[in-house]
């Protein structure tokens, strides 16, 4: 038989499988799976180099599902090529099944969960440059939805792919004219989309989705450019079904059991075929995460005082003596400090530009391939991420996010930089780690342990300079704090600039007769629970922090059931010196002192 024939009698057993799988589910969007049969038969069983057996195996392609809906079609992929048995169909959508919704890595040969739509080319950019960096020819195909490519960030991605020459990438773009809810952006117009490709820099080509001489013979070319190369392939939603196909209103929605009759009918039988003996094997091999070394804190003297993005930046240029370790930064690389890694490292560091949700995504494919991504930018402009971040978490993702510039303590550039929501943003992340360091060492010890953590780790690091709290022998943990002053008059919990401030209204305190407790909450997820229930007892608590009411230090103290004073930022800020602004919002030494004597 033909490989054409073939691979079309693979591509009927596929909407065999999706069709059956989505009316046992009662849910699924079957007609966008029917539209990409061919296509993923093409790529399945001629095109990717893959090992059933090793969802590692660093010489096998990389396939992500942008269009992370369409999950049915990848799972019966999955089954014809060995990789999962064809009786596990039956449990898509059912509880405590691998066979998602939406791709996750619950399932082992899912690296990056995707069906927030615009996400998967980014990350396809950052499977690319991992595969770059280990000298692997791995090829990297992304999926893609023509609704979603209305999406900014797959042009932020797309700008990227060509400016780092990324010829490994090949997009396939599965236009079938209908959206969620009606046409798509340019309908079935697939020569708007390859003129806005070839535009960005890409190889572009247009064919009829459903033809396998005209896939096969894309993905042909697409191999042998020199550039990031997309295949627009112009198909019909709900394809080989006549009462579905190019039909609206179908998105979403399940064929009932005796629609599934007819259109099974309609189909034909389906084809006995072994599809796995078509399926190119990678070449065996396997990885394995190395654990990243701790380099020591640098000596700091007594009386310096030093940002704690930049102590940031000079610990991250030491973790970069682990080849695991990789930089991105939002061209603000000379603010967050990262860029002294850039200096020693340059090729080890990307800069994405003010692309921000590109730069997340492309962190996670670099992730997914084993590296430790540290992503720097402002943390008010992480926010813009915060979708990015979250499928990060859902992934399951090792990447280190760094937050410059927070809270109200940066000054006179006013509001729009000033981060004030972002410890609520990564507190929300399941499993996360939020970090906040008062001093140079502090800032450096917590880079380094951010670093060992395995998962999503958070560090807010502040623009001013601030005098040293603690010796460079100082120890620090996940999910610890440290007693700075002592008293029993009251308790002030503080992080980062308001420990310090904590400090100058504890002396003012002492002046009054009143001693009061000062800790400073490193830690602020996981929380130091343990010394905080202790300190607190039958003692007043203020919590004051450089951050909105919400979400932040306070209410994770509140949480733990104890009555505080929350002392935080409650109102729009305005521009200013640090000092006035801090006034301002009520979180000075002045401030604390006039909580804890009220």
């Amino acid at each position: 038989m033909k490989k054409e024939a073939v691979l079309a009698q693979i591509a009927l057993r596929l909407r065999h499988h999706v069709l059956r799988m989505t009316t046992r589910a009662g849910s699924g969007h079957p007609t966008t799976c029917l539209s990409m049969a061919e296509l993923m038969s093409c790529l399945f069983f001629s095109e990717l180099r893959l090992d059933p057996k090793n969802p590692k195996n660093p010489n096998s392609d990389e396939f992500v599902l942008s269009k992370g809906h369409a999950s049915p079609m990848l799972w019966a992929a999955y089954a014809e090529a060995g990789i999962i048995p064809v009786s596990s169909l039956s449990s898509y959508r059912k509880f405590g099944s691998l066979l998602e919704g939406h791709p996750t890595p619950r399932m082992p040969f899912v690296k990056i969960a995707t069906g927030s739509l615009g996400q998967g080319l980014s990350a396809g950019l950052g499977l690319a440059l991992a595969a770059r960096l280990q000298r692997s020819k791995s090829r990297v195909f992304v999926m893609l939805g023509d609704g979603e490519c209305a999406e900014g960030s797959v042009w932020e991605a797309a700008a990227l792919a060509e400016k780092w020459k990324l010829n490994s990438v090949t997009a396939i773009l599965d236009c079938n004219r209908l959206g969620q809810s009606g046409e798509s952006l340019h309908g079935h117009n697939a020569l708007r989309w390859k003129r806005k490709f070839e535009s960005f820099g890409w190889a572009a080509e247009v064919i009829d989705g459903h033809n396998i001489r005209a896939i096969l013979s894309a993905l042909k070319t697409a191999k042998k450019s020199a550039r990031p190369s997309i295949i627009i392939a112009r198909t019909l939603k709900g394809k080989g079904i006549s009462f579905l196909e190019n039909k609206e209103g179908w998105h979403g929605k399940t064929l009932s059991e005796e629609q599934l009759h007819s259109a099974l009918d309609e189909l034909g039988p389906m084809p006995s075929i072994d599809a796995g003996k078509f399926v190119q094997r990678a070449k065996a091999s396997s990885s394995k995460d190395v654990p990243v070394s701790s380099p020591k804190v640098s000596p700091y003297a007594s009386g310096a005082s030093v940002a704690t993005r930049e102590a940031y930046g000079s610990m991250l240029q030491k973790l970069g003596e682990n080849s695991a370790v990789v930089a991105l930064d939002a061209d603000v690389k000379n603010s967050t400090f990262s860029e002294k890694f850039r200096a020693k490292y340059p090729h080890r560091f990307f800069d994405c530009f003010i692309a921000e949700q590109n730069m997340v995504g492309a962190a996670c494919g670099l992730a997914a391939r084993g590296f430790v991504p540290f992503v720097s930018t402002f943390a008010a402009f992480l926010t813009r991420a915060h979708d990015q971040v979250r499928m990060a978490g859902i992934s399951g993702l090792n990447i280190k996010f760094c937050g410059s510039h927070v809270g109200v303590s940066i000054g006179e550039d006013g509001p729009s930089q000033m981060g004030l929501e972002d410890i609520a943003l990564f507190r929300g992340v399941p499993g996360s780690v939020v970090l906040y360091p008062s001093d140079a060492v502090s800032a450096e010890a917590c880079t380094a342990l951010a670093a060992r953590h395995r998962g999503i780790a958070y560090l807010r690091t502040s623009r001013p300079k601030t005098p040293m709290v603690y010796k460079s022998s100082e120890s620090f943990r996940i999910g610890g704090s440290k007693v700075v002053a002592k008293g029993s008059a009251a308790l002030i919990i503080a992080a980062g600039v308001t420990v310090h401030e904590s400090l100058k209204a504890a002396s003012e305190l002492k002046k009054k007769g009143k001693q009061v407790t000062v800790l400073d909450a490193y830690s602020v997820q996981p929380l130091d629970e343990k010394t905080i229930r202790k300190l607190s007892m039958n003692r007043k608590v203020v919590v004051v922090e450089d951050h909105s009411a919400a979400g932040g230090l306070g209410e994770a103290v509140a949480a733990l059931g104890i009555p505080i004073v929350h002392l935080c930022v409650r109102k729009v800020p305005m521009s200013g010196s640090p000092k006035e602004l801090l006034d301002w919002a009520g979180i000075d030494a002045k401030a604390i002192v006039r909580a804890v004597l009220k």
